[in-house]
């Protein structure tokens, strides 16, 4: 007997956490449960295909708003080529609507709701055993197609069958999931110290499991150390909320502090507004690079943030976000959500220029999305909250943001992470930012010149983008155009060794191996030597060009862990002789 967990990942970098839970917690059937995993970028006769080869007897799809739609295709072909094959689904996406799931898709067997360790080792004890009965099984909807052949008398053919709800577990027995690194170069590893979250967002899924439960810290520090010991490049903490219990928080941040192995970085969702003056402290001694927080604000508007449950003290908020910036050693990125209950075009932007005065390394502009299972789903009709019909269940417009302001703020969206969060044009947009009477403005500006040109249909080279800044710059018929210039350069050449020199850039003929020559410097490859007037970074804080002709050595063999730029170093002026 064979069951195939199947994942279909975003991308080919992240892992399916859930399905390699459900393998461990039943490790008396290792020979009989198989791992797939695909992306939604593969072919779907490939998945079709290698699932076909495999001949599974059951198999179980990991359900979640991204792949749903095509983890029911494949499904349904899957079926058409294995007959016999019992298929199942879970995750969140299916456990709250587990019976219109199963009436819609008669090839479909059942559905794991919830947790699904214990309800899928039961599951195997009952395919690969022959043991009990499938009502027996806590968790489960299912109909009498996904009955054993010598169990299926007791059923009836056209019912649909529903469990008792299964009791939250003992996160602690969840045995640790990483026997083998070595299948993880190269990608994202997952990890979980507590399940719920203690807060009622109505948007969030998290919301409904209120009772958060912690694995045992001294099993989270054993395993913490082997992706310390095996150098994981990154470490993402799936937590809802990681610093709800203080105890915890401290103690694993403290841990990775004492045991740090210069590599790995750990990030971690948290409420910054409830970060004590201790973890502050803390967090500010910690490697530059070791950890990175996700913050989410959604809205700064007090009535949407009393409509969605949320609860959040934005002056302690505020303060945390300064205090951690000046450690200058954490990545934050700070989230906004669109179309929330009372949040119209003004109100977010508004809460967009509050956030971005917060300064984040990445700010995410996203949209609702109006999840089955949420408080959000069952008062959409109350608010006027109209949806997609599939998912992920984006919202189109409220009662209070029409469509059309929706797809303004979706170009919005795009300049913001062309421009923002890609961490490439960090001081020529802190220079243009101080051009317009607020930072919404400025990106709204952005997107009207990409949707005057043409430009959002179109993929663009790197370089496209630094010459559309510096149009859009022109366009604007601002002053110090030359100065804007070597800001662009400044920027670019942070983030990479030309091979050929921008258009928008001087001429210059420096001997880099003559101007290095007797430095420590002498025998690097990755170096660039670039002239300025001005003193680029001196004059992105500034409304005038703070001018200064030096020459600046940009370092890529050291780089920022923050945001990857190069390290440089000021040279003063070369004389004429070293050029």
């Amino acid at each position: 007997m064979k069951f195939l967990l199947v994942a279909l990942n975003a991308k080919y970098i992240h892992s399916n956490l859930a399905i390699y839970c459900l393998k461990a917690y039943s490790p008396q059937y290792r020979e009989q449960i198989e791992l797939a995993e695909y992306t939604i970028n593969h072919r779907l006769d490939d998945i079709i295909g290698d699932i076909y080869r495999r001949k599974p007897d059951c198999i179980g799809f990991s359900a979640y708003i991204w792949n749903i739609d095509m983890l029911e295709e494949i499904a349904s072909e899957i079926h058409k080529v294995l007959p016999k094959t019992k298929i199942w689904f879970g995750g969140p996406e299916v456990s709250y609507d587990a019976k219109s799931m199963l009436a819609k898709y008669p090839f479909i067997d059942g559905v794991m709701v919830g947790e699904g360790e214990e309800t899928f080792s039961e599951l195997m004890d009952y395919y690969a055993k022959n043991q009990g009965t499938l009502k027996d099984v806590g968790g489960l909807t299912f109909r009498s197609l996904a009955v054993r052949e010598d169990e299926i008398a007791n059923y009836d053919e056209s019912e649909i069958y529903e469990t008792k709800m299964r009791p939250l577990m003992d996160l602690s027995k969840v045995p640790f999931v990483y026997d083998d690194l070595d299948k993880f170069k190269n990608k994202i590893v997952y990890y979980e110290s507590s399940r719920g979250c203690p807060y009622s967002c109505s948007y969030c899924l998290s919301s409904i499991d209120k009772s958060v439960r912690f694995r045992d810290i001294e099993l989270v520090k054993k395993e913490l150390q082997i992706f310390l010991d095996h150098k994981i490049p990154q470490v993402k903490f799936i937590d809802r909320t990681f610093n709800c219990k203080h105890e915890h928080s401290m103690a694993i941040w403290t841990y990775l502090k004492e045991h740090d192995n210069g590599i790995t970085n750990f990030h971690f969702e948290i409420s910054a507004d409830i970060l004590r003056e201790d973890e502050l402290e803390l967090l500010n001694t910690l490697r530059e690079g070791l950890v990175q927080l996700e913050i989410g604000v959604q809205s700064t508007n007090p009535k949407t943030i009393e409509a969605i449950h949320r609860k959040m003290d934005l002056k302690k908020l505020a303060h945390a976000v300064d205090r951690v910036h000046e450690g200058k050693n954490i990545h934050q990125h700070l989230d906004l959500i669109a179309g929330l209950p009372y949040e119209d075009y003004d109100t977010f932007a508004k809460s967009f220029d509050d956030v971005y005065q917060f300064r984040p390394n990445q700010l995410q502009l996203g949209f609702l999305k109006v999840l089955k299972g949420s408080h959000m789903h069952d008062v959409s009709e109350k608010y006027q909250i109209v949806y997609k019909s599939k998912a992920p269940y984006e919202v189109l417009y409220t009662n209070w943001l029409s469509y059309d302001e929706v797809l303004q703020l979706k170009q919005i969206e795009d300049m913001v992470e062309v421009y923002y969060n890609s961490c490439q044009f960090t001081y020529s947009i802190e220079y243009l930012v101080k051009l317009f009477d607020r930072p919404f403005h400025l990106f709204k500006a952005l997107a009207d010149y990409y949707e005057k040109h043409d430009l959002n249909q179109s993929n663009h080279a790197r370089i496209k983008r630094y010459e559309y800044l510096l149009d859009f710059y022109m366009e604007q018929e601002f002053e110090h155009v030359e100065a804007f210039k070597e800001l662009l350069t400044f920027d670019l050449y942070l983030r990479e060794k030309m091979k050929s020199r921008p258009s928008f850039t001087r001429e210059e003929n420096i001997n880099t191996k003559r101007v290095l020559k007797d430095t420590d410097y002498a025998n690097c490859k990755m170096v660039h030597i670039e002239h300025f007037t001005i003193d680029p970074e001196k004059t992105s804080t500034q409304s005038e060009p703070v001018y200064k002709e030096h020459y600046l050595l940009f370092n890529y063999d050291k780089r920022s862990p923050l945001d990857h730029s190069a390290t440089r170093i000021d040279l003063g002026m070369i004389s004429s002789e070293t050029k």
